[in-house]
C-alpha cells in the first residue's frame, strides 16, 4: 500500500457527515420484493442463541424455520424459544424449506458442516473462523465457488461503517502517509468449561480473538500482507494458546502488530498511525447496536472527535448476506469472489502464525 492509496475497502468510505443506514455500496435487499432467506441455524451455541437467532428472527430478510443440533433435547428447547421446528443436524439439510444455513458449532467442526451444507444445496453463513486450516478453508471455498452458492464468515465487525469512515479520513490524507497499524481484542478468563478450552474442538485464543485484529489489518491495509514473528502464551497442559503477539507487514513496508488474548482486562481497538496524525477507534469489533462510536485524531497540537451514528452490525451481516442470496451469481460476483479470497488469505495468516510463533509456558 503506498501513501497515495492507503485504505483497502470492499465498500466505498462513508462521509462523515452521512445519517444513519447502509454506507453507499453496502448490500442492500428490496425487502417488498425480495422472500425473505430461509434459514436453518446448525449448533445451539451461546452466543447463537444469545445474539444471533434473535437478530435472524428480527430481521425483515431473513427468517428462521429450524434449529438442528448435536443434542436434540437442546435443540427442541432452542426450536421453542424461537418458534420454529427442532432437527438432527444431518436431517435439516434435507429440508427442503431452507434456502441457507448458520453454523454456530466448535471451530473444528465449521469447515465440515459448511462444505456439507454446500453439498446439500445450501448457501452458508459460518461464524469465524470459516476453518481451522488454510488448507480447509481453500476446499471448502473452491466448493461454493463450483455450487454458485454464497458462503460468507459472520464478521460482523466488517459491515459497521465506523470502518468506512477511518478509510474515508485516511483517503483524505488527514494522517499522512501511513507508518503502523496496532489491533488488539483480548477479554478476561472464560468459565473453565468452555470449549475455547478444548484444543480438539478448535479452541484458543489465536481462532477465538486473534482473528479480528489480523481481519482489521488485512481490511485496512490491504491484501499480501506477511508474518514477520509472533509469540505465543500456551498452557503447559496441552499446548493450548491463552494470548499472543504477531507482527505483520504489508507488501509496501507497513508494519502491523496485533494482539489478542483471553486473560486480561477487556480491549477492542485498533489504531493507524500516520507521518501527520494518529486515528483511534476505541470500540472497533464489539459496539453494541445502541453505540456511537468515537474516532480520535491526534495531530502535533491538535485533538479532534467524529461521533458517527450508531449502527447495528449485526443486522448489517444478515441483511448483507440475504441480498448476495437474493442477487444470484455468487461464483462470479466480484464481491462474493472478495468474500471468499479473504476468508481464505485469513486462514494464511492464522497458519503462519502458529508455524512462527515462539511459545512461552505457562500454568492454566
Amino acid at each position: 500500500m503506498d501513501d497515495s492509496v492507503p485504505a483497502q475497502r470492499s465498500t466505498p468510505p462513508q462521509p462523515l457527515s452521512a445519517p444513519a443506514g447502509p454506507a453507499p455500496g453496502r448490500e442492500t435487499a428490496d425487502t417488498a420484493a425480495a422472500r425473505p432467506v430461509r434459514f436453518g441455524a446448525l449448533g445451539t451455541s451461546s452466543f447463537g442463541g444469545r445474539r444471533v437467532l434473535p437478530a435472524m428472527t428480527a430481521c425483515p430478510q431473513t427468517e428462521l424455520v429450524a434449529v438442528g443440533g448435536r443434542s436434540p433435547e437442546r435443540a427442541q428447547r432452542f426450536a421453542d424459544r424461537f418458534g420454529c421446528a427442532g432437527s438432527s443436524m444431518a436431517a435439516l439439510l434435507e429440508r427442503d424449506d431452507i434456502d441457507a444455513v448458520y453454523i454456530s458449532l466448535p471451530p473444528s467442526l465449521h469447515g465440515e458442516w459448511a462444505a456439507r451444507a454446500l453439498h446439500a444445496g445450501k448457501h452458508v453463513l459460518v461464524e469465524k473462523p470459516i476453518a481451522t486450516t488454510a488448507a480447509e478453508a481453500r476446499a471448502v471455498v473452491r466448493l461454493a465457488e463450483d455450487r454458485d452458492l454464497v458462503l460468507r464468515e459472520n464478521f460482523m465487525f466488517l459491515h459497521h461503517p465506523q470502518h468506512d469512515a477511518v478509510a474515508a479520513l485516511i483517503a483524505e490524507g488527514r494522517l499522512g502517509g501511513l507508518r503502523s497499524f496496532r489491533g488488539a481484542f483480548c477479554f478476561p478468563p472464560l468459565p473453565a468449561e468452555d470449549i475455547r478450552y478444548v484444543p480438539g474442538l478448535g479452541g484458543g485464543a489465536l481462532l477465538d480473538a486473534g482473528v479480528y485484529p489480523l481481519r482489521a489489518a488485512a481490511m485496512l491495509l490491504g491484501p499480501g500482507l506477511r508474518v514477520a514473528g509472533a509469540t505465543a502464551r500456551v498452557r503447559e497442559s496441552d499446548g493450548l494458546d491463552l494470548s499472543g503477539q504477531a507482527l505483520l507487514v504489508s507488501p509496501s513496508g507497513v508494519p502491523a502488530s496485533v494482539e489478542f488474548g483471553f486473560e486480561h482486562t477487556y480491549g477492542s481497538s485498533y489504531s493507524l498511525w500516520g507521518e501527520g496524525a494518529r486515528l483511534t477507534v476505541g470500540r472497533a469489533f464489539t459496539p453494541p447496536a445502541g453505540y456511537q462510536p468515537e474516532l480520535v485524531l491526534e495531530e502535533q497540537d491538535h485533538v479532534e472527535k467524529f461521533t458517527l451514528p450508531a449502527a447495528d452490525q449485526l443486522n448489517g451481516s444478515l441483511a448483507g448476506f440475504a441480498a448476495a442470496v437474493a442477487a444470484g451469481g455468487a461464483a462470479t460476483s466480484p464481491r462474493e469472489t472478495r468474500w471468499r479470497q479473504d476468508a481464505v488469505a485469513m486462514m494464511e495468516l492464522v497458519d503462519a502464525v502458529r508455524a512462527q510463533a515462539v511459545a512461552v509456558t505457562v500454568e492454566g
